[in-house]
């Protein structure tokens, strides 16, 4: 099997246990322009993951500035006597656009380690 694969596919693969750092690293190393191609897809595909973490911590950072962490009563939280309640104010909105971005980043994250190891296959196969 061929060095400039096993390192290719390595790229791929460091998803796992590197991050990005790998296939960084390969990309400056590296003089073959077939590993170079590659290494630089992983690391941007290693990216696509690193992104919208950061994005998620800054949102939730601004929302416990704003909001706090004082919701401390049931009917805070939507529940009173008679069951749930629904509040008025853009505490819930900001709720439900939260589950939605972390529900968006985690199918997002899945179909980026899929593609890395379909590609660290086909590099190996190839």
């Amino acid at each position: 099997m061929n060095n400039n694969r096993v390192l290719s596919s390595l790229c791929y693969f460091s998803v796992f246990f590197a991050g990005f750092i790998l296939p960084l690293i390969v990309f400056f190393v590296a003089t073959e322009p077939e590993v170079k191609r590659h290494a630089k897809r992983a690391f941007f595909s290693h990216l696509l993951l690193i992104i919208p973490t950061i994005i998620g911590v800054i949102i939730f950072i601004a929302v416990i500035i704003n909001f706090g962490f004082e919701s401390t009563s049931y009917e805070s939280i939507g529940l009173n006597s008679n069951g749930l309640s629904y509040s008025s104010s853009g505490d819930t909105f900001i709720m439900i656009a939260w589950l939605i971005f972390i529900v968006f980043e985690v199918i997002l994250s899945l179909a980026v380690f899929i593609w890395n190891i379909v590609q660290g296959i086909k590099v190996l196969k190839a």
